[in-house]
């Protein structure tokens, strides 16, 4: 379960606090067993400082504060604060990036399961979609469910979503597509063949819609394997 641990602090003199921080990130590498921090500044208060540090677990957590260059840090981070800073310590119990919840949408709603309408609640109408398998971008909801349409009627597929990371406005999701060659696809004729390609994806959110798309995929393998390159 992952563990977030909340440090909130004053004091008049960040940027030596920020070189702490700098010296142990410099001594820890390889050691440290933080994922992921957050450093923000009160927008009411020029003194006011929170950090969101955040670790794969509550004992990954404890092997991080056991560590002689944390306690280390932290001494050096005292002498600098306005008072002790205070600490909170949460388990997480729910994480979403609604982001990944648009993407993987695409996935289940419109690619697998066939929903067209989903397009419309999912794809900016300007969005622009780069696919190395068309010669020429998609443009829109209609633009994603012509593709989509394209690959359900040539195939009965399934995703899986292999591995996924969400930054700002991106979403990466690396996937494995499994089909059944039912129907005419790019001039083969219908081979009954069960075929399998790996690929990647990036989707551009903005303002709750997918802005862009970019894919990336094992297209010659699929041609392999429905037998139309050797």
């Amino acid at each position: 379960m992952t563990f977030i641990q909340i440090v909130d602090y004053e004091t008049s003199r960040p940027e030596a606090v920020n070189e702490v921080f700098d010296r142990y990130l410099a001594k820890t590498q390889g050691k440290r067993t933080v994922s992921h921090t957050v450093v923000g500044r009160d927008r009411e208060s020029d003194t006011h400082f929170v950090d969101v540090v955040e670790f794969p677990s509550y004992e990954d957590a404890m092997k991080n504060s056991h560590l002689p260059e944390t306690d280390k840090m932290f001494q050096e981070m005292v002498a600098l604060c306005d008072g002790m800073p205070r600490f909170t310590n949460l388990d997480v119990i729910r994480d979403e990036h609604l982001n990944t919840l648009l993407a993987n949408r695409m996935f289940d709603d419109l690619a697998m399961k066939g929903d067209m309408s989903a397009a419309d609640e999912i794809f900016a109408s300007d969005y622009r979609d780069h696919d190395i398998g068309n010669p020429m971008d998609k443009r829109g909801p209609e633009g994603m469910r012509e593709d989509v349409q394209m690959w359900r009627s040539a195939f009965d597929f399934t995703f899986t979503l292999d591995a996924q990371m969400a930054q700002e406005d991106y979403v990466t999701t690396m996937w494995t597509w499994t089909g059944k060659h039912k129907g005419e696809f790019m001039g083969i004729a219908p081979t009954g063949k069960t075929c399998t390609m790996t690929g990647t994806t990036v989707f551009r959110c903005e303002n709750g819609m997918i802005k862009e798309g970019w894919w990336h995929y094992d297209a010659m393998r699929l041609m392999k394997e429905l037998g139309a390159m050797q």
